[in-house]
């Protein structure tokens, strides 16, 4: 089964999440949404799709992505991951983000964490982050349970 897993990330929690999930199953490749560039689906047999989660929305080349290729996911075996600090919204998170004929078709949704590390956030992040999550320290939350 050849299985590829898109995400777009903005510090490298993402990356590092679907870098883990492709470790787990073997024989998967990775596409950075955002800088690499977007192989054919044809022979793909099973794909994931993830993002961080920022101000509740995610990535807008993963959203480019899902509306461009939506018919084409829906024949393949599909899982969705998102990831961030905050997974009390998860279901809204996916609700707001993904189609619902994608949320139907997946065999796995999962809100993965995510990190926090302040001196990779900017100025507006590390206040929103310390006001809102009560985290002004280095925080790491995510397991790969695809």
């Amino acid at each position: 089964m050849k299985t590829l897993i898109f995400y777009a990330t903005k510090h490298g929690a993402t990356r590092e999440i679907a870098r883990q999930i492709a470790e787990e199953m073997g024989e998967t490749k990775l596409c950075d949404l955002k800088n690499d560039t977007i192989p054919g689906l044809a022979d793909v047999d099973c794909i994931i799709v993830g993002s961080s989660v920022y101000a509740g929305g995610v990535h807008k080349e993963v959203k480019n992505f899902l509306s461009e290729n939506a018919a084409e996911l829906q024949r393949k075996r599909l899982g969705l991951f998102l990831s961030g600090m905050g997974a009390s919204s998860e279901k809204s998170y996916f609700e707001s983000n993904f189609p619902a004929v994608l949320l139907q078709k997946a065999k796995a949704k999962s809100f993965l964490g995510g990190i926090y590390d302040p001196k990779k956030a900017g100025f507006m992040g590390r206040l929103v982050m310390k006001a809102v999550a009560k985290q002004s320290v280095y925080s790491v939350t995510f397991g790969v349970t695809f």
